[in-house]
């Protein structure tokens, strides 16, 4: 990187925080999420606008780049929330109705996007057709958890039965896509092959090593002092397990994501809360931002048209239209009641920050292209926006469940500032330093 280089990229950034943070702030004013209005400040410096003028002279092509390392590093850091966070206690009581609910948000979804992808794709090459198709439904079957929680805390309904549903419900949801995506990129990636074979290797070093990580944990929850020490643990290994299914071809988003998941974390709330405050600070208030960026500024919609237009309404029904009929079936099988089975309907539609780094990281793959891409971020924009007016005209939840009660501890922390913004009747959520370019 030269002089000039590096000066335009400290200016690049502080037009992003700027940008996020304005941006962000008139969608929380208007009780949306602000990542609606941060992805909207990367479109409108994309080359939607002017034929790209604007994002060339602001955010050169030479310093894209440096740009995109720093929002995959945040990427990075929110997977590893996104596994660290999933509560197993949120299964205990509901087994059928997970279970059934959690099949109903992703069968469906995931059959009529194929289907869909099928179509879209059967004027394109064949080359990756198989694995591009498969991606487009998994990509429709996500459900965004973080948004979710804090959407449901934001209404203080977090303790109820439904909410603890939606949340396990979500949990697996979002586990199966990362899976399923790392199988995809199996079938897309240009690696050596030979590399695939060591992801076995892999995943047993990591369980190998969880004994060892938590005596570890236990040790720095007993001193103060050896806390730092293990966070800057903690934080290398969860470093060197995104550059492992990196370099094997399985993409740096499944390591982060499966060090969360298999990091200890239980009776452990010192070391937890000296990871989340880390990961809350450097990762959702610093780089986090700099990914709605520079996800927008890959979207064009000069070009879509009317055609593209028409594609667009087919991608939404599909997505909405998926989710609201599986998760209303999978409910009423599960033993909820039809306000129930409405409500858990709308609360599963919410996609959001997970949408986005999925759709990113099937761009980055090759798995969509441009176009589809824009479409596909403007479908979660529009799902994500629509997740309050929504819930609003749905049932009310009921009361606090007792079988709810407990299940929730995880996330009275550092991390629910992440989350998406209060879209609650009358509420506000909770300020933080980092402001609007926190809540996702």
């Amino acid at each position: 990187m030269t002089s000039d280089q590096f000066v335009i990229l400290l200016l690049d950034l502080a037009l992003v925080f700027v940008a996020v943070r304005l941006l962000g702030s008139v969608f929380r004013r208007m009780h949306q999420p602000p990542v609606i209005g941060e992805i909207i400040a990367g479109i409108l410096m994309g080359p939607t606008l002017f034929d790209g003028a604007i994002g060339n002279v602001l955010f050169p092509h030479e310093v894209r780049p440096y740009l995109t390392g720093l929002a995959d590093l945040g990427v990075v850091l929110f997977m590893f929330t996104v596994g660290f966070e999933f509560d197993h206690r949120l299964l205990k009581g509901m087994r059928r109705a997970v279970v059934t609910v959690s099949v109903g948000s992703v069968i469906p979804t995931f059959g009529l996007g194929v289907l869909l992808a099928w179509y879209l794709a059967s004027g394109e090459p064949a080359d990756n057709r198989t694995a591009s198709v498969l991606f487009l439904g998994v990509a429709m079957s996500v459900t965004a958890l973080p948004v979710l929680a804090r959407i449901l805390h934001d209404r203080n309904v977090i303790r109820t039965r439904v909410s603890a549903l939606a949340l396990s419900s979500a949990a697996i949801t979002d586990a199966f896509a990362w899976l399923a995506l790392a199988a995809l990129t199996m079938l897309a990636s240009d690696h050596d092959k030979w590399r695939l074979l060591l992801f076995p290797a892999f995943l047993a070093l990591l369980l190998a090593l969880r004994p060892l990580a938590r005596r570890l944990m236990i040790r720095a929850e007993q001193s103060s002092a050896s806390a730092q020490s293990v966070l800057i643990l903690v934080v290398s290994g969860l470093l060197l397990s995104a550059a492992c299914t990196e370099w094997i071809g399985l993409h740096f988003v499944l390591g982060a994501f499966l060090f969360g998941f298999l990091l200890p974390k239980d009776e452990l709330p010192q070391v937890r809360t000296e990871v989340e405050d880390f990961v809350h600070k450097m990762g959702t208030s610093l780089l986090l931002p700099i990914f709605f960026v520079t996800a927008g500024l890959k979207v064009d919609l000069s070009q879509i048209g009317l055609n593209g237009l028409g594609h667009f309404v087919l991608i939404t029904l599909v997505a909405l239209g998926g989710k609201f009929g599986g998760v209303f079936l999978g409910a009423w099988a599960g033993g909820l009641r039809k306000s129930e089975s409405t409500t858990l309907s709308v609360l599963m539609n919410v996609r959001g920050l997970t949408e986005l780094v999925m759709l990113a990281t099937g761009l980055s793959l090759g798995l969509l292209d441009q176009h589809l891409y824009s479409l596909m971020v403007l479908m979660a924009v529009l799902t994500t926006a629509l997740s309050g007016p929504l819930l609003r005209l749905a049932p009310p939840l009921s009361p606090t469940a007792p079988e709810a009660a407990g299940f929730m501890s995880t996330l009275e922390n550092p991390l629910r500032d992440q989350m998406s913004p209060s879209v609650s009747r009358g509420s506000e959520s909770p300020t933080t330093l980092a402001g609007d370019s926190t809540d996702r």
